[in-house]
């Protein structure tokens, strides 16, 4: 019998993208005594990892585990438990080289932003595809070092909902992070995000605090969280709170004080992060990259259109990120109130 076909052993953890997410869960498995291999394209990162070791930073200092790293041409066969952790756009590449290379008994668990795991399925196979939910306030901050951001969530469940070993066995595992639990609704976790995502993208418009934006803006913040709910709820999906975001009083006709009441707490709990601008704003302004969220909600605005439900709010939104990217558009405050004003046309605000 190997260490993988005990369910109590230490297993082997194929990491793939060793940015923020799957920096900061592939070194608390190393902690907890896995073996771990990191796969990454960065070759500054890999060599790192290699010499170094991986690298977590937390309010009580620093602490280094070592892990196994190389570049995915130097990987000819993926065992069992594969953890996905590329940014969105990379998701088909990273599925199309996976899926000749994964063991028949493997299984890759997409540990993302956004909604990947159907682009998995349609590669690997939905009997080897498992669906996850994780919100990590981490940040990549240099080569083999992963800043911890605090704690978050993170479930895990099958495509269909169905309990499964493999579920309980990544839950454990994972646990050697934080709270990691199953769930049978994955897809009402990440539409819950997706709610509340708009909400920090927004954030990226401006260069201040999330916690500051979202508290002085909330007309604007209620509207995009209520079209991508909207969107939600029409496709028969049920909605699930996490950390500190409830999606339920961002739907149309709950008390207004509800709402603030929700938002106050949103707030409360941001503003005692660590890490108080998004990956967003990041990637902009620090890294200099392209953003991931466009992927992130082009299933949203497909299915919007699918159903007949308008958000004109969350693309006015990806419009301007897309204007503030290139460069075009200064990151200003002015930005969400050109953004309210399209939300609410006659507005003098």
């Amino acid at each position: 019998m190997t260490a993988d076909d005990d369910n109590t052993a230490p297993a082997t953890y194929t990491v793939v993208g060793g940015g923020a997410i799957g920096g900061t869960l592939a070194f608390h498995l190393a902690e907890a005594g896995h073996t771990v291999h990191i796969v990454d394209t960065d070759p500054a990162h890999v060599a790192a990892l290699r010499e170094h070791g991986l690298t977590l930073q937390g309010p009580d200092g620093e602490r280094t585990v070592p892990v196994l790293a190389c570049a995915p041409d130097a990987v000819d066969h993926v065992p069992r438990h594969v953890l996905l952790c590329v940014k969105a756009q990379a998701t088909e590449t990273a599925a199309d080289w996976l899926a000749p290379l994964l063991a028949a008994d493997g299984y890759v668990v997409s540990l993302q932003n956004g909604l990947n795991e159907r682009t998995i399925a349609r590669r690997v196979g939905e009997h080897r595809t498992v669906g996850a939910f994780v919100n990590l306030f981490a940040d990549a901050v240099a080569p083999g070092v992963v800043r911890d951001g605090g704690a978050g969530a993170l479930v895990v469940g099958e495509l269909d909902g169905t309990p499964s070993e493999r579920v309980h066995t990544l839950v454990r595992d994972l646990g050697a992070w934080g709270p990691a639990r199953a769930t049978g609704n994955v897809e009402g976790y990440l539409w819950s995000k997706l709610a509340f995502g708009a909400m920090l993208t927004a954030t990226a418009l401006v260069d201040a605090p999330m916690a500051r934006i979202i508290d002085t803006h909330r007309p604007l913040m209620y509207a995009l969280a209520a079209e991508v709910e909207g969107v939600a709820t029409a496709a028969g999906l049920s909605l699930e709170a996490f950390d500190a975001f409830d999606p339920a009083p961002y739907l149309p006709g709950v008390p207004p004080a509800e709402r603030e009441a929700a938002t106050d707490t949103l707030v409360g709990w941001l503003a005692g992060q660590a890490k108080d601008r998004s990956g967003i704003w990041r990637d902009i302004a620090v890294r200099h990259r392209p953003v991931e969220v466009h992927h992130h909600y082009r299933p949203v605005r497909e299915t919007a259109e699918r159903l007949g439900t308008p958000v004109p709010v969350l693309s006015r939104l990806l419009t301007m990120l897309a204007e503030v990217e290139s460069g075009e558009r200064r990151m200003d405050e002015k930005n969400l109130e050109d953004l309210y004003r399209h939300a609410t046309p006659g507005s003098d605000r």
